[in-house]
Protein backbone atom coordinates (compact mmCIF):
# COMPACT_ATOMS: atom_id res chain seq x y z
CA UNK A 1 0.00 0.00 0.00
CA UNK A 2 1.24 3.48 -0.74
CA UNK A 3 0.49 4.65 2.79
CA UNK A 4 0.61 2.71 6.02
CA UNK A 5 -2.77 1.36 6.99
CA UNK A 6 -4.12 2.45 10.35
CA UNK A 7 -6.83 -0.12 10.96
CA UNK A 8 -7.28 -3.86 10.72
CA UNK A 9 -10.26 -3.67 8.37
CA UNK A 10 -8.31 -1.91 5.62
CA UNK A 11 -5.34 -4.27 6.06
CA UNK A 12 -7.63 -7.30 5.75
CA UNK A 13 -9.29 -5.84 2.63
CA UNK A 14 -5.87 -5.25 1.05
CA UNK A 15 -4.82 -8.86 1.71
CA UNK A 16 -8.11 -10.22 0.35
CA UNK A 17 -7.82 -8.03 -2.78
CA UNK A 18 -4.36 -9.44 -3.49
CA UNK A 19 -5.02 -13.16 -2.94
CA UNK A 20 -2.98 -15.28 -5.33
CA UNK A 21 -0.55 -12.49 -6.19
CA UNK A 22 3.22 -12.81 -5.72
CA UNK A 23 4.66 -10.77 -2.85
CA UNK A 24 7.90 -10.01 -1.07
CA UNK A 25 7.74 -10.47 2.71
CA UNK A 26 10.09 -8.88 5.25
CA UNK A 27 9.72 -10.15 8.81
CA UNK A 28 11.46 -8.97 11.96
CA UNK A 29 12.92 -11.95 13.80
CA UNK A 30 14.31 -10.06 16.80
CA UNK A 31 17.73 -8.67 17.72
CA UNK A 32 18.22 -6.79 14.46
CA UNK A 33 17.50 -9.86 12.31
CA UNK A 34 15.17 -9.38 9.35
CA UNK A 35 14.38 -12.11 6.84
CA UNK A 36 13.10 -11.44 3.35
CA UNK A 37 11.27 -14.14 1.42
CA UNK A 38 9.04 -14.31 -1.64
CA UNK A 39 5.76 -16.11 -2.00
CA UNK A 40 2.08 -15.91 -2.82
CA UNK A 41 -0.80 -14.84 -0.60
CA UNK A 42 -2.65 -18.13 -0.50
CA UNK A 43 -5.60 -17.63 1.83
CA UNK A 44 -7.19 -15.11 4.18
CA UNK A 45 -9.19 -15.98 7.28
CA UNK A 46 -10.88 -13.88 9.97
CA UNK A 47 -7.76 -13.20 12.01
CA UNK A 48 -4.85 -14.64 9.98
CA UNK A 49 -3.62 -14.93 6.41
CA UNK A 50 -1.41 -17.60 4.85
CA UNK A 51 1.57 -17.13 2.54
CA UNK A 52 2.95 -19.97 0.45
CA UNK A 53 6.70 -19.40 0.21
CA UNK A 54 8.44 -19.85 -3.15
CA UNK A 55 11.63 -21.60 -2.14
CA UNK A 56 12.49 -23.37 1.10
CA UNK A 57 15.57 -22.55 3.12
CA UNK A 58 18.64 -24.73 2.46
CA UNK A 59 18.00 -26.75 5.62
CA UNK A 60 14.52 -27.76 4.47
CA UNK A 61 13.68 -30.46 1.98
CA UNK A 62 14.12 -29.06 -1.56
CA UNK A 63 10.71 -30.27 -2.78
CA UNK A 64 8.82 -29.20 0.34
CA UNK A 65 6.11 -26.55 0.19
CA UNK A 66 6.40 -24.12 3.07
CA UNK A 67 3.51 -22.05 4.33
CA UNK A 68 3.61 -19.38 7.00
CA UNK A 69 0.74 -17.61 8.69
CA UNK A 70 0.59 -14.11 10.12
CA UNK A 71 -2.10 -12.08 11.80
CA UNK A 72 -3.28 -8.76 10.46
CA UNK A 73 -1.95 -7.15 13.63
CA UNK A 74 1.57 -8.16 12.55
CA UNK A 75 1.24 -5.66 9.70
CA UNK A 76 -0.36 -3.06 11.96
CA UNK A 77 2.51 -3.28 14.46
CA UNK A 78 5.17 -3.34 11.70
CA UNK A 79 6.40 -6.82 12.64
CA UNK A 80 6.13 -7.69 8.94
CA UNK A 81 5.99 -5.76 5.69
CA UNK A 82 4.45 -6.98 2.45
CA UNK A 83 5.12 -5.60 -1.01
CA UNK A 84 3.68 -6.76 -4.30
CA UNK A 85 6.33 -8.21 -6.62
CA UNK A 86 7.77 -6.09 -9.43
CA UNK A 87 5.55 -7.63 -12.12
CA UNK A 88 2.41 -6.57 -10.27
CA UNK A 89 3.78 -3.16 -9.31
CA UNK A 90 3.48 -2.01 -12.92
CA UNK A 91 -0.28 -2.32 -12.61
CA UNK A 92 -0.48 -1.29 -8.96
CA UNK A 93 2.27 0.25 -6.82
CA UNK A 94 1.49 -0.75 -3.25
CA UNK A 95 3.20 -1.53 0.03
CA UNK A 96 1.79 -2.80 3.31
CA UNK A 97 3.33 -2.25 6.70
Amino acid sequence: MATAKKDLKSIKEYIEDNLGKPISLSAKMGRNKIITRTGVIENAHNSIFIIKLDNPTPVETPNATRRVSYSYTDILTNSIQIELDKQDEEAKSDKVG
